[in-house]
C-alpha cells in the first residue's frame, strides 16, 4: 500500500504561480504511475496530469497544457505539480493518486487505487 498527503496549495492571483506536492508513503514509490486530479464545486472530478513510474512519459489535459508540469522524484517518494499563469477556472481542491502499474497514464479517476486526501487552490480574478 501506498499512502499520499498533498501540500502546497493556497490562494493565489490570475497569472500567479504553485507547486503542489504529493509526499508518499512506503518504499515501493517508484512502482506507481502517479497523477493529479482536481474537483471544483459543483462539478465532477477531473483529470489534471499523469506520470510513468520513472518520469519518463507523461500525460496533460488540454485544459493544463503548456501552463502545468507533473514531475517525481522517486529518491523523496514525492511527486510535484507546477502550476503556472493560473487562471479562475483552476480553483479547486487538487488530489494526488497512484496506480500499481507503472507505465499507465490513466485519465480516469477509477484506474487509481490510491488517493490523497486533497489540497485548496484558489485563484482570484
Amino acid at each position: 500500500q501506498v499512502q499520499l498527503v498533498e501540500s502546497g496549495g493556497g490562494l493565489v492571483q490570475a497569472g500567479g504561480s504553485l507547486r503542489l506536492s504529493c509526499a508518499a508513503s512506503g518504499r515501493t514509490f517508484s512502482s506507481y504511475a502517479m497523477g493529479w486530479f482536481r474537483q471544483a464545486p459543483g462539478k465532477e472530478r477531473e483529470f489534471v496530469a499523469a506520470i510513468s513510474w520513472r518520469g519518463g512519459s507523461t500525460y496533460y489535459a488540454d485544459s493544463v497544457k503548456g501552463r502545468f508540469t507533473i514531475s517525481r522524484d522517486n529518491a523523496k517518494t514525492t511527486m510535484y505539480l507546477r502550476m503556472n499563469s493560473l487562471k479562475p477556472e483552476d480553483t479547486a481542491v487538487y488530489y494526488c493518486a497512484a496506480v500499481g502499474v507503472r507505465t499507465l497514464l490513466g485519465q480516469n479517476d477509477y484506474e487509481y487505487d490510491y488517493w490523497g486526501q486533497g489540497t485548496q487552490v484558489t485563484v482570484s480574478s
